[in-house]
């Protein structure tokens, strides 16, 4: 939210300054004219924000389990006849958490001065998301704000354990490669010259796969520096590559390309466009709002094209199904199906919530099935670099042997 100082003036022709908070200056122009008036000129000013920035940056990073506990405790609360002042005072006093302590104080401040708690959400958006205000908003105009914000909490708390499921799979074959690159580099700095200084000694013909070695080892000894500036600017140039819109979307690309992994990151995204759009539309936001958030949920580039494409679509009055049928190599039939049966039978929220509770559950067992698979084939990788290195290095002392004899 952003602090306007604006000139409007009334029909009658008379001018006026005023001041109102607004997201930007179009809300801004249409909260003048639902008022009766007409922006002449604005000028925006920080100093609304300020406080809020100072909290966010005193705040550092909060936790999701956090927010999912605040919304989870907070729906209880109110579900059990507390207004939500006193909820959020009742938190303020039992959360241990120094960073969610201030957010819920400036909320519960917010609520004092007259604003809705979905409207003080929206002040921090890097702390509350749109779906979890869009949701808290949803809530407060149907009058189930708790049940809007239970099932704010259950959405969060699936989609994180979806996303711990995926780093969780890949957290082992991640530091097995690190230690492996170390290992490597400290054999290639110590362990391989002295053999290399004893071979030379001995005038002892090297063969392919040893002199290779020797040669990498020579390398990273007497050209390390560089070779490490290289390493940096081709990473450097890499990540600036990658956070580019051409850059992320070769890349999004080709993570759904590769083998087992490509299948789980389509069923992921199907789960959380699934339980999104539920969340949102059993809450009350209506589809078109529940698909802009969406589109902001999911995080690859060509899932996002798919979803921006579902809200003009649905602006022209057209079924929401028609463009995820259209898109059956990024989303899956079946997910396309139960929409579509969502739609005839006005039941979209509950179709939506079983097609991701089932790739969810799908998404489990596949990490755990890819885990498996993994640890077998880096046991081989390792093998067979092990393998290599002791074969090139032993191989010279079996010539010398030949020569002696």
């Amino acid at each position: 939210m952003a602090h306007f100082t604006y000139t409007a003036k009334h029909p009658e022709g008379e001018t006026y300054i005023g001041e109102a908070e607004a997201a930007d200056h179009y809300e801004l122009y249409k909260m003048i004219r639902e008022s009766g008036g007409e922006i002449v000129s604005y000028k925006e000013s920080k100093r609304s924000g300020m406080r809020k920035m100072n909290i966010s940056l005193s705040l550092g990073r909060i936790k999701m389990q956090e927010k999912i506990i605040f919304a989870r405790n907070l729906g209880a609360m109110i579900q059990a006849g507390l207004a939500a002042s006193r909820a959020l005072s009742v938190m303020e006093r039992q959360t241990k958490n120094a960073a969610m302590r201030k957010i819920i104080i400036a909320l519960n401040e917010n609520i004092s001065k007259g604003k809705t708690l979905s409207d003080a959400m929206a002040d921090y958006p890097k702390i509350f998301s749109a779906l979890f205000v869009s949701m808290t908003r949803a809530g407060e105009e149907s009058g189930n704000l708790a049940d809007s914000l239970k099932i704010v909490a259950l959405q969060m708390d699936r989609s994180y354990a979806l996303s711990r499921r995926i780093r969780g799979a890949l957290i082992y074959p991640a530091v097995v490669i690190v230690l492996m690159i170390i290992i490597s580099i400290v054999l290639l700095t110590y362990i391989v010259p002295t053999l290399t200084s004893t071979f030379s000694g001995l005038n002892v013909t090297l063969p392919a796969s040893t002199q290779f070695i020797v040669n990498v080892s020579n390398i990273i000894r007497f050209h390390g520096i560089i070779l490490s500036i290289v390493v940096i600017l081709i990473i450097t140039l890499f990540v600036w590559w990658k956070r580019r819109p051409q850059g992320k979307s070769v890349i999004d690309y080709i993570v759904l390309k590769i083998p087992v992994m490509g299948n789980i990151i389509k069923e992921v995204n199907a789960a959380r466009t699934a339980r999104t759009l539920s969340s949102l539309l059993t809450s009350g936001v209506d589809m078109v709002e529940a698909v802009r958030i969406t589109t902001d949920v999911v995080q690859n580039v060509h899932y996002k094209k798919v979803l921006q494409t579902a809200q003009t679509t649905i602006t022209k009055g057209e079924p929401l199904s028609k463009v995820f049928s259209e898109n059956e190599k990024l989303y899956p039939t079946f997910l396309t199906e139960m929409m579509s049966v969502g739609e005839e039978t006005g039941k979209m929220g509950e179709m939506l919530l079983g097609v991701a509770v089932f790739y969810e559950d799908d998404v489990e067992q596949a990490t755990k099935d890819m885990s498996t698979v993994i640890e077998p084939l880096i046991m081989i990788v390792i093998g067979a670099g092990v393998g290599f290195f002791a074969v090139a290095m032993i191989t010279p002392m079996y010539s010398l042997v030949n020569v002696i004899s």
